[in-house]
């Protein structure tokens, strides 16, 4: 009997990618029972009005930024040319993978529960939380989860506004301080 890969999804606005984000991959791929990371951009996240580089650039710079062994990446949500919810994601990609877990930050705690289709979600993966070390985190009401600690503390919101572009990868951060109308690199 051949055995699946075992696949977990790690979406996100990657506006831009960061360090904190390379880690939070190389921590899941550590992870036994995860064969494959596949990094999802959004088009545009359901919570959000607006992202600041278009989408094609912010799946380029995944890709250079996260391309090493263990990483996939999928065009599925940029492709719909809309706000997609992640239940989409999980539905249309599970058709040809079998995925398992879906990688969250810490942050995402509180309004899980108001994602679309939730419960259905819930009743099918198991949670990675992203967290910094030393977080204590209610996970009771989810089904089944991990706990990741990743003591990278980064925003793209903090990249965005030209600090920090150093926990920007090398191979991104001309284009990432061009896209941000940034003095220096």
């Amino acid at each position: 009997m051949i055995e699946k890969v075992k696949y977990a999804i790690f979406g996100g606005s990657f506006d831009p990618p960061h360090l904190g984000h390379k880690e939070i991959i190389k921590r899941v791929l550590e992870l036994k029972d995860v064969d494959m990371l596949l990094v999802v951009p959004t088009y545009l996240n359901p919570f959000k009005r607006n992202f600041s580089a278009d989408a094609e650039l912010r799946l380029e710079w995944v890709r250079k930024s996260f391309s090493f062994e263990g990483v996939d990446f999928s065009s599925f949500e940029i492709e719909q040319n809309r706000a997609v919810y992640t239940v989409e994601t999980f539905k249309e990609l599970s058709k040809s993978r079998d995925i398992r877990y879906i990688v969250i930050g810490a942050d995402h705690l509180e309004t899980l529960n108001r994602w679309r289709e939730f419960e259905y979600l819930n009743s099918k993966i198991t949670w990675i939380i992203a967290t910094r070390a030393g977080e204590s985190l209610d996970c009771s009401f989810l089904r089944d989860s991990l706990v990741i600690e990743v003591d990278i503390d980064i925003s793209s919101t903090s990249i965005r506004s030209c600090n920090f572009l150093d926990m920007v990868d090398k191979k991104i951060q001309k284009q990432v301080a061009l896209e941000y109308n940034c003095k220096k690199v």
